[in-house]
């Protein structure tokens, strides 16, 4: 992401996504909403943690997204965890389909926010999933890193 499209408003993260998985590249997707569930979304009502990225027809959805319903939208509801459209270029959502297809990997949403404009969007990340061991070293050098800071920050005072 550049810093011209930083998120201005995060409304949910998968912040599990991180740990379970490698990430390799990341993208910012357009995701098609209906009126009910950008309220909803503006209200803070929603969570990716278990969402993930499909082809279907040759577009790409979000799966197992909660958004939670708008009180205020009466009859015109949304159904909270319905398959939602994601927005990409044509050569960008063939390179991930094949990417997904040949080498394994998996979409998984990492934050969903709405950009300077007002607009929502999803940063998606092309991922290979962890195994346990993979993990737990993860953790281990992420905590050496940690206390190496700590080491060098106390050899200056």
């Amino acid at each position: 992401m550049t810093e011209a499209s930083a998120p201005a408003r995060v409304v949910a993260q998968n912040r599990k996504a991180r740990h379970d998985y490698a990430i390799a590249d990341r993208f910012e997707v357009g995701i098609v909403l209906k009126g009910s569930e950008v309220k909803s979304l503006r209200a803070g009502n929603a969570n990716i943690a278990d969402a993930f990225a499909e082809a279907r027809g040759g577009d790409l959805y979000l799966m197992n997204a909660y958004i939670a319903e708008y009180p205020g939208a009466a009859r015109f509801q949304h159904e909270p965890r319905r398959p939602r459209r994601l927005l990409l270029h044509r050569r960008e959502l063939e390179r991930l389909i094949g990417k997904v297809e040949r080498e394994s990997m998996t979409l998984v949403p990492l934050l969903l926010y709405f950009n300077a404009r007002g607009i929502a969007k999803i940063e998606l990340a092309l991922a290979r999933g962890r195994r346990k061991y993979e993990k737990r070293e993860a953790i281990k050098e992420r905590e050496w890193r940690r206390e190496k800071g700590r080491l060098i920050r106390q050899d200056q005072r």
